[in-house]
């Protein structure tokens, strides 16, 4: 098995060459997955990015049952990651890239002080998008980028709004925001308690993107993507070759 700063630099280099690399294989635990994670991001930020934020993923009951889990992942945020609202993707700067409808929270003083739609883009450096739960969290959980709609007040309940996904005008997907850990408000605990674990903090004015209420879509060159969130607003994309 290779060593922690090894594998990080075996992800880095595959996304950074935007070439797929096969699964790690066997004997790579969660613990350690997390170390390599970390390890991953710092790469990035000695390219000068800066972490201004965190997700969390396999928040929904079907994604934990689907890869034998009953715990959520997360993973690191960087401003690079950050795409504007209505801004542009490029399929070159990827691999195999999809799209997400999400729910964001601006984190300040310990709280959630400002709610958005989301939309965000996953990118698996491995063959085939395929993983084992290991394998997904050292890949920073697939974390590419993000898009967020306006930030507004948190409404009195967002435990069950509606969300659609639009690909060139065309409802893909349909869900709510029930999907994200039965309510996306639950994110928040915990998200403060696995970065916590791992010695850390959600610094002022953090964004948590808290999980997705669909499943994911596969982005094409041309696509104009848009995340509708019911009472919330609406964040989106457009990807060119």
């Amino acid at each position: 098995m290779k060593t922690v700063d090894q594998l990080a630099a075996h992800l880095d280099a595959a996304a950074t060459s935007r070439a797929a690399v096969p699964q790690l294989g066997a004997g790579l635990d969660v613990p350690t997955a997390y170390r390599v994670q970390e390890a991953v991001v710092a790469h990035r930020v000695a390219r000068g990015e800066r972490l201004i934020g965190v997700k969390l993923g396999l928040t929904s009951r079907a994604k934990m049952a689907q890869m034998g889990v009953d715990e959520v992942i997360w993973g690191r945020l960087t401003d690079a990651m950050r795409v504007p609202d209505g801004g542009t993707i490029r399929l070159g700067d990827h691999i195999h890239p999809k799209a997400e409808p999400e729910v964001a929270f601006l984190v300040r003083g310990g709280a959630v002080a400002a709610v958005a739609p989301a939309i965000e883009v996953i990118d698996s450096r491995y063959v085939d998008f395929r993983f084992t739960l290991p394998e997904v969290v050292a890949d920073n959980t697939s974390a590419s980028g993000f898009v967020l709609g306006a930030w507004q007040p948190v409404p009195d309940g967002i435990d069950n709004l509606g969300v659609l996904l639009e690909v060139d005008g065309r409802v893909v997907q349909v869900g709510s925001t029930a999907a994200i850990l039965g309510d996306p408000r639950r994110a928040l605990p915990d998200a403060v308690r696995l970065v916590g674990a791992d010695g850390g903090e959600l610094a002022d004015d953090s964004i948590l993107l808290a999980g997705a209420a669909t499943a994911a879509v596969p982005l094409r060159d041309g696509a104009h993507v848009r995340v509708t969130v019911e009472g919330l607003g609406t964040a989106s994309l457009r990807v060119a070759s």
